[in-house]
């Protein structure tokens, strides 16, 4: 398996576990500056890499009224000055090829929806960039069939324009398949066949917990969600060797603009990162990293 580096952080075997983790939109940046401020600095305590993270633009929303975010221009400005402030590597997802570029001269690693993973356009346009990709499986894929959306990626890097960071490298992201109506299950039998495409994979906690479709009135459905089990899902999937985790984030969940059903509340996040971090370093061992 390669090791993907994002900045001064490196994601692989034998590599500290990696955290993504932010709210899922960008809402002001005092809030975005506290969250990022207090994850950073648990996992500088536990051993466990950070990069923040919070779109720009959420255009994948259950309903028309739901909020998606400040826009490519004030998000990006956002996101520099929490990059900066905070000195760690943040991402953000793109939806549109057009986006790229403008996100890549910003952000550390581009983030691909999981609704959007094959669309091959979009996938050449942000590896063409030289940013490291994080995409995630479509929740209607099996893990084998992301084998071509990392073909289209690596074809992408081989005229990606070079970075002054760290070169191009892709994030494999597990976030649940769809399993009838409204609901998501996690196959951690396909988190294994993800790992044997030849690179890292993270595993979506937060998304995982998510019912789709399963909240709201009947005239504007909203994603429903079940937050009190992404620790366990969490555990399981740590347990089970990845490599980075995925976790949205709030300090008053009910209160956020985007996934409010499915975000940890912060206070959670140090235990849940300290038990993470011992967790993975038995793992390792076990695995002989």
């Amino acid at each position: 398996m390669q090791t993907v580096d994002v900045a001064n952080i490196r994601i692989g075997p034998g590599q500290p576990l990696a955290v993504i983790a932010g709210p899922c939109v960008l809402e002001s940046a005092d809030l975005c500056l506290r969250v990022g401020e207090q994850v950073r600095d648990w996992c500088a305590e536990f051993g466990l890499g950070f990069i923040f993270k919070a779109s720009y633009d959420k255009a994948n929303r259950s309903s028309v009224r739901s909020k998606r975010g400040p826009g490519l221009d004030e998000g990006l400005g956002l996101l520099e000055q929490i990059k900066s402030k905070l000195g760690v590597p943040v991402t953000t997802d793109i939806h549109n090829p057009a986006h790229a570029q403008a996100a890549a001269e910003v952000v550390d690693v581009l983030q691909i929806p999981a609704f959007l993973c094959r669309q091959t356009d979009l996938l050449l346009a942000a590896a063409q960039t030289g940013a490291a990709v994080n995409v995630k499986k479509g929740q209607f894929l099996s893990p084998g069939e992301m084998q071509s959306v990392v073909q289209k990626l690596e074809e992408g890097f081989k005229t990606a324009k070079p970075r002054a960071a760290a070169g191009p490298g892709i994030l494999l992201t597990e976030r649940g398949t769809f399993f009838g109506y409204q609901r998501l299950v996690n196959d951690f039998i396909g988190v294994g066949d993800l790992m044997e495409l030849g690179w890292p994979v993270c595993f979506d906690v937060t998304h995982s917990t998510q019912l789709p479709g399963a909240s709201g009135s009947s005239q504007a459905k909203v994603t429903g969600g079940r937050p009190d089990r992404a620790p366990l899902l969490a555990r399981c999937a740590v347990a089970a060797g990845v490599q980075a985790v995925f976790i949205e984030t709030h300090p008053d969940p009910a209160q956020a603009l985007s996934d409010a059903a499915t975000m940890l509340p912060l206070p959670r996040m140090g235990p849940l990162l300290q038990e993470l971090a011992r967790l993975h370093e038995v793992t390792a061992s076990v695995a002989g990293e």
